[in-house]
């Protein structure tokens, strides 16, 4: 039997959405037309409804059709009418009439109404967990088998983007609003002048920095950024240009990737590099808002993951170079905003991680060729909880090897390849944004086995990286601070 789902559904938009605006007159008449609609499919319905389904079978069949499958998505906002199993209980069982919203007693029987709203909430504490109550005072951090504490290396920037390191033990800090600083071993913050023209607006600006794996020798210095369109200083586009540094100047310019098209849109720059141990640069251009059309299309450089030589040049084995009208430095397609790229130091191989929508960030491991799946396949829905794809698997479209439920606003991400951690070597660490912490995940193979949240509440995590000396370096924003984390003896 095929039940029409519209109606659940409708309940719970309700009970989620924390807006108190009134409903226009043709958007009332429109609900009510929905509502008695639903009414009259609940009646026809209510004695073929088994007493035996699950609770996750009634939501699929009832709410997944507006809310999407993933329940863990759905429950991650605010709840207009509570979230106690009274209140979850009273808005399915008697509805909310005047919203449009209609009773639910005569599909559900009290048993499967009580739980489904356990089910609801299964969700709501999976959110919870990321909500830390705790916040350290003085730069101590005790995790599962190490007691961390935070050393300041800056501080008195607004947003430190990346972080990389000379070879004379000083460090680069790059600020989003187009600065960049230069760290000296006694801690003398230090700008450099002769940095391209940046387009710092929305989610733009002066972001990720790498040097080449031969610094010593080369000199050469790698920055992303959101450059403007010579032509029309209203739109932008993500951009490498490399250099050396002269002193306190960056000198010897040379723009090595521009992505096409630029759009007027201010976000999705990607904007993060790391070499392979080939000496390929690998580099990230997010979807840049334009999600339907971008990432799955091979003639815009949007929405993917490139490899070039490091001088800008396509390696001829890359995987589109013989396609007509695909850009040649496209590696994989379907990603879309990839915040993180980092080199496992055990196989060689790249992993990225990037933005879902709400719900859906995700942790892939870059490979030749291979489709994503944004926007077809997602574990999120829109932020305004509508559903743009009930798809979480396709045929040709590959499966991350985690995601996260809710998005932790995920930022940065490298692999701890020293001793200086005990435990800790060749785990893979992510920055959150959102909910201000380091995620650090056990790897074993492709597959992650373990997951700890470390320095909750340090601030919005924006990078963390490894060191030539071995320790993890991370950069929190608003306010900017630079952090070295030093472990401590346990007693």
């Amino acid at each position: 039997m095929k039940i029409k789902a519209i109606s659940l559904s409708l309940v719970i938009v309700v009970i989620t959405l924390a807006c108190s605006q009134k409903t226009t007159v043709s958007a009332k008449d429109e609900i009510d037309t929905i509502s008695n609609e639903a009414k009259e499919v609940m009646t026809r319905s209510s004695e073929s409804i088994s007493a035996a389904r699950t609770p996750e079978a009634n939501y699929n069949e009832f709410c997944a059709s507006c809310h999407g499958a993933k329940m863990d998505a759905f429950v991650d906002r605010k709840w207009k009418y509570g979230s106690s199993s009274e209140a979850l209980a009273k808005a399915i069982k008697v509805g909310y009439e005047d919203d449009g919203m209609p009773a639910y007693d005569v599909t559900f029987n009290d048993q499967e109404i009580n739980e489904l709203v356990q089910y609801i909430q299964k969700g709501i504490t999976n959110v919870e967990l990321y909500k830390f109550e705790s916040e350290s005072k003085d730069g101590i951090f005790e995790t599962e088998n190490l007691t961390i504490k935070l050393d300041t290396l800056a501080s008195g920037m607004d947003n430190p983007w990346g972080i990389t390191f000379l070879t004379n033990g000083e460090l680069l800090i790059t600020e989003q609003s187009g600065k960049l600083f230069k760290r000296s071993t006694d801690g003398t913050l230090s700008e450099i002048s002769g940095i391209p023209e940046v387009k710092s607006a929305g989610q733009g600006g002066l972001m990720d920095i790498e040097v080449h794996p031969n610094l010593e020798n080369n000199g050469w210095i790698y920055i992303a950024y959101s450059k403007p369109d010579p032509a029309d200083k209203k739109q932008a586009t993500t951009a490498i240009v490399r250099g050396k540094l002269r002193g306190n100047s960056f000198v010897d310019q040379e723009e090595i990737f521009e992505a096409l098209p630029y759009s007027s849109r201010r976000h999705h720059f990607g904007c993060r590099m790391e070499f392979d141990n080939a000496g390929y640069l690998y580099l990230s251009v997010g979807d840049r808002g334009n999600r339907d059309v971008n990432p799955q299309n091979l003639d815009n450089h949007c929405g993917k993951i490139h490899r070039i030589f490091d001088d800008g040049r396509i390696p001829k084995d890359n995987p589109f170079v013989n396609i007509p009208g695909a850009m040649p430095s496209i590696y994989t397609y379907g990603n879309r905003n990839p915040q993180g790229i980092a080199l496992n130091p055990v196989d060689g191989s790249i992993w990225e991680n990037e933005h879902g929508p709400r719900g859906g960030d995700e942790v892939n491991i870059v490979k030749k060729g291979i489709n994503y799946g944004w926007p077809v396949i997602s574990y999120g829905i829109n932020y305004n909880g509508t559903i743009f794809t009930e798809q979480t698997e396709s045929e040709g479209m590959e499966q991350p090897i985690m995601y996260w439920l809710p998005s932790i606003g995920v930022c940065g991400m490298t692999f701890v390849n020293s001793d200086v951690y005990p435990g800790w070597k060749n785990n893979v660490l992510s920055g959150s944004l959102r909910f201000k912490y380091l995620e650090r995940a056990v790897v074993k193979g492709n597959e992650i086995t373990h997951r700890e949240k470390i320095l909750e509440n340090i601030g919005r995590l924006r990078v963390v990286e490894v060191g030539p000396d071995g320790y993890i370096y991370v950069g929190v924003e608003e306010p900017g601070y630079i952090f070295k984390l030093t472990p401590l003896a346990r007693s």
